[in-house]
C-alpha cells in the first residue's frame, strides 16, 4: 500500500477538499436557489440530530483506528490491525443499529417539541438511513489514514459530492410541488446516495489495496481481542466526549435559538429564515477554508503517533508548529476577503445581502477556527483527548451562556447567536493552545506571531485597494473575480516573502518536486 509523507498526504486531501468544497457549494447554491432561505433553514436544522447520532454510532473510533493502526503499521503488526479492524466492525455494527432506530422512533418529539417545526419530521426520516453508511465508511477512512495513505478517501470525497450534487436537483424539483419540508427530505436523500457511492468506492479500494483477509479466522481474531478494545476505547471515549460535546452543542443550537428568539418575540417562521441565513449562507462561507484545516489534521494525526512511538519530541513540536502556520496561511486570505467584500459575494452566489452583517461580524474570530482543528488532532494523537474534550465543553457551554441570553434581548436577535458562535471559536482554540504549552511546553514563537500580524495587515491594505477599484467600476462579476485573483497573486507573494510556505515543503510536492532537483 503506498504511503505518503506528511506533506505529500496533506496535499492529496487538500485537493480533494479543495474539489468537493467546489461542489458542496454548487450543491448549496441549487439547494439555496430551489427552496429558499425557509427551506435551508428546514434543511439545516435536520442536519444537527444527524450529526449527533452518528457521533453517537461511531464512539470516537476513526481517529481512534487512525492512531492504533498507525503505531501497529510501524511494528509491522499485521494481527494486530486485523483486530483493530474487526473489534470496530463489530462496535460500530452494533451501534447503529441502536442509534438508527432510536433516530426514527425519536424524530417526531424532535420536530414537533424541540425543533418546534412539524416540517422538520420529514427531513429527519429521509436522513437516518444514512447513519450505518457513514459508520461503516469512518473504519474504512480511519484505516487507511492509519496506513498513511490518503488517496482512497480523496477519491471517495469527490465521489460523494459528484453523485449528491447530481441527484439533489432531481430530488428537490420532484418533491417541492409537494410542500417545503418534501423539497427537505429530497436533498437529504441525494446525501445518502452520495455517501453510499463513497462507501462502495472505499470498500472495492479496501478489497484491493489489503494485506490481511478480515473474513479468515474472524471469530478466533475476536475472542483475543480484549486489550484491542481496551486500547481503542482509551483514545475513543475522550475523542467521542469532544465531538459529542460539538455534536450535541450543534442539536441543541437550532432548539435553542428558537426558544432564546422566541422570547424576544420573532415568529417562527422569521426565526427559521434568519436561521437559514446565518447557518446556511454565512457558516458555509466561514467554513471553506477548513478543507485545508481537516486535511492537515487528519494527516497530522498518524504523523504525531508514529513519532510518539519513537519518541521523538523536536518532529511532534515541528508537526504542530507546521500545521499551525499553514492552516493560518490558508485561513487569513479568506478573513479579510470575506470581510471586505461580504456584500457582493453574498449578493453573486444566493441573490441577496441580507447576511452580510453576520459574515462581517464573524470572519474576523473565525480567523482562530482555522487553527483549532489541528491543535484537537495534536492533542488526540498525543493521548490528550480528555483535556480537549473539557475545552470542547467549555467552549460549548459558554457559547450557549451568551446565546441564551443576547437571542432572547429584541435588541440583539439573531445577531447574538453570530456572536456566541464567535464566543465558542475563539475560547476553545485559546484553551488548546494553552493545553498543548502547559503538558509539552509547545508555544507559537513570537516571530511567528509577528509575521502573522504583519501578512494580515499587508493583505488588508491589498484588499482596501482592491476594493475601491472594484467599487469605482461598479458591481460585475467577471470584473469582481478579477479584483479577487489579483488580490490572491499579492497574498501569495506575501506568504513567500514572509516564508509562511517553504522550499523543502514545495519539495514534497510530486508535481514541484523536478523544479528543486
Amino acid at each position: 500500500m503506498t504511503k505518503q509523507t506528511f506533506i505529500q498526504g496533506t496535499i492529496i486531501l487538500i485537493f480533494a477538499g479543495m474539489i468537493t468544497r467546489f461542489l458542496g457549494f454548487i450543491n448549496r447554491l441549487v439547494v439555496a436557489r430551489l427552496m429558499g432561505e425557509e427551506g435551508v433553514g428546514l434543511y439545516m436544522m435536520a442536519l444537527p440530530t444527524l450529526f449527533l447520532v452518528i457521533t453517537l454510532t461511531q464512539l470516537g473510533l476513526p481517529i481512534a483506528i487512525s492512531k492504533r493502526v498507525a503505531e501497529a503499521d510501524a511494528r509491522n503488526d499485521q494481527a494486530k490491525i486485523k483486530k483493530i479492524l474487526i473489534v470496530s466492525l463489530i462496535v460500530t455494527g452494533i451501534s447503529s443499529i441502536i442509534f438508527t432506530i432510536g433516530m426514527i422512533a425519536s424524530a417526531p418529539f424532535i420536530a414537533k417539541t424541540l425543533l418546534t417545526d412539524e416540517r422538520t419530521l420529514f427531513p429527519l426520516l429521509a436522513i437516518s438511513p444514512l447513519v450505518p453508511i457513514v459508520a461503516i465508511s469512518a473504519i474504512l477512512r480511519g484505516y487507511f489514514q492509519g496506513k498513511q495513505n490518503m488517496r482512497p478517501q480523496s477519491y471517495a470525497l469527490v465521489i460523494e459530492q459528484v453523485v449528491r450534487i447530481t441527484c439533489v436537483a432531481l430530488f428537490v424539483k420532484l418533491f417541492l410541488p409537494f410542500g417545503i419540508e418534501y423539497a427537505a427530505a429530497g436533498a437529504m436523500f441525494s446525501i445518502i446516495l452520495g455517501e453510499l457511492a463513497s462507501l462502495f468506492y472505499m470498500t472495492y479500494m479496501f478489497k484491493r489495496k489489503k494485506v490481511i483477509k478480515i473474513r479468515y479466522r474472524f471469530f478466533s481474531y475476536l475472542k483475543n481481542s480484549g486489550d484491542t478494545l481496551r486500547e481503542l476505547f482509551s483514545i475513543a471515549l475522550p475523542s467521542t466526549g469532544s465531538r459529542l460535546i460539538g455534536s450535541f452543542s450543534y442539536f441543541l443550537e437550532p432548539i435553542l435559538v428558537v426558544q432564546s428568539l422566541a422570547i424576544a418575540g420573532i415568529s417562527a417562521t422569521l426565526v427559521t429564515k434568519q436561521y437559514g441565513e446565518l447557518t446556511g449562507f454565512v457558516l458555509p462561507l466561514l467554513f471553506l477554508p477548513t478543507f485545508i484545516t481537516q486535511s492537515l489534521s487528519i494527516a497530522l494525526v498518524p504523523n504525531i503517533s508514529e513519532a510518539e512511538a519513537n519518541q521523538n519530541k523536536n518532529l511532534i513540536h515541528y508537526r504542530i508548529h507546521q500545521s499551525i502556520r499553514i492552516s493560518f496561511a490558508s485561513g487569513a486570505l479568506a478573513t479579510i476577503v470575506l470581510t471586505l467584500f461580504s456584500e457582493p459575494i453574498l449578493t453573486f452566489m444566493y441573490g441577496t445581502a441580507n447576511a452580510s452583517k453576520f459574515l462581517v461580524l464573524m470572519a474576523p474570530f473565525f480567523i482562530l477556527l482555522y487553527i483549532q482543528a489541528p491543535l484537537q488532532a495534536a492533542l488526540q494523537a498525543l493521548d490528550l483527548a480528555k483535556p480537549a474534550m473539557w475545552n470542547s465543553l467549555i467552549g460549548a457551554t459558554s457559547k450557549f451562556v451568551v446565546l441564551f441570553f443576547l437571542a432572547s434581548n429584541p435588541n440583539f436577535g439573531i445577531m447574538g447567536v453570530a456572536i456566541a458562535m464567535s464566543v465558542g471559536v475563539v475560547l476553545v482554540t485559546l484553551l488548546h493552545l494553552a493545553t498543548l504549552q502547559k503538558l509539552i511546553k509547545f508555544m507559537i514563537p513570537l516571530k511567528d506571531l509577528l509575521k502573522m500580524i504583519l501578512l494580515i495587515a499587508l493583505t488588508w491594505s491589498a484588499g482596501l485597494f482592491f476594493k475601491q477599484m472594484y467599487l469605482l467600476v461598479g458591481p460585475n462579476l467577471v470584473q469582481f473575480l478579477v479584483v479577487l485573483v489579483m488580490l490572491v497573486i499579492v497574498y501569495i507573494m506575501l506568504l513567500f516573502a514572509l516564508r509562511f510556505i517553504t522550499k523543502e515543503e514545495l519539495k514534497q510536492i510530486p508535481f514541484l518536486q523536478r523544479w528543486f532537483n
